[in-house]
């Protein structure tokens, strides 16, 4: 079926999906949040093995796009709610899908692009490629990466990239597990084709069970966090800060943050 957002390309038993809005720096709107979960659905009634998924252009995924951080500011506590669940479904079935992914990182992958980019089986990224959890620049809350961030990486890393919002680059992102391997732009592909070979050459029940095991083991305490965390995340687009941010990054100007005494 055809995607307004994405492309969906089948070769023998590999599926690749193509974020496709270059033009939008392959940012995240609604409709690519229900296009990716459609995709995934599609793929895995057909007899693909492995699944790929890459960008269009020179970036893979920029974050959130612009306007629908417009309507988030504009949006109802319920509808923020709605917001945070359907990315947090989104996340949670790509850290779960019962196929192999591979994430073929072509350029930057940013606040929840890098979500998408790090929660896959295999990370694989050209030398050119920046990471990054970014929401705290603009007032947001990192909440529901911060789920699966703090498990793939460890507490004390992961509090340094979701509290200081930094960008990495491939070289780092490498160093602190959230990309298995950097290959240069033109061998990129060829990489990611040789490691789906390897996988589709292995049991396809020994694949599928073990990916069915890890997730199993960490999924009741994952689950349970997860449901904290979509409560905040719509929580933190009430507040203030999140307006300015909004507001300041829009106005390519410096946020003036409103309220530095909160406790709770």
């Amino acid at each position: 079926m055809p995607y307004e957002t994405l492309l969906l390309e089948s070769t023998g038993h590999t599926a690749t999906i193509t974020l496709n809005r270059p033009d939008k720096r392959n940012s995240i709107n609604t409709q690519m949040i229900a296009d990716l979960q459609s995709a995934l659905d599609e793929v895995e009634k057909t007899h693909a093995r492995v699944v790929v998924i890459t960008g269009a252009g020179k970036v893979f995924c920029a974050g959130m796009d612009l306007s629908m951080l417009q309507a988030i500011a504009t949006q109802s506590p319920s509808e923020n709610q709605e917001d945070s669940l359907r990315m947090a479904k989104l996340f949670r079935r790509i850290w779960s899908y019962s196929k192999p992914l591979i994430a073929a990182v072509n350029g930057h992958a940013l606040a929840g692009g890098c979500g998408i980019a790090t929660l896959c089986d295999f990370t694989i990224a050209v030398p050119e490629a920046k990471f990054g959890y970014t929401e705290v620049k603009i007032g947001f809350l990192p909440a529901i990466v911060s789920v699966f961030l703090t498990r793939q990486i460890g507490e004390k890393r992961a509090r340094d990239l979701l509290l200081t919002g930094r960008i990495v680059e491939a070289s780092e992102a490498k160093e602190l597990g959230l990309v298995n391997e950097i290959i240069p732009t033109d061998k990129l592909m060829a990489r990611v084709n040789e490691l789906a070979e390897v996988l589709i050459a292995a049991s396809p029940v020994s694949v599928t069970r073990a990916k069915r095991l890890l997730v199993s083991a960490a999924a009741a305490s994952l689950d349970a966090d997860l449901e904290r965390a979509i409560l905040e995340n719509a929580r933190m687009r009430s507040t203030p800060d999140f307006k300015e941010g909004i507001a300041s990054f829009l106005e390519k100007r410096k946020p003036q943050w409103q309220d530095t005494s909160e406790k709770s």
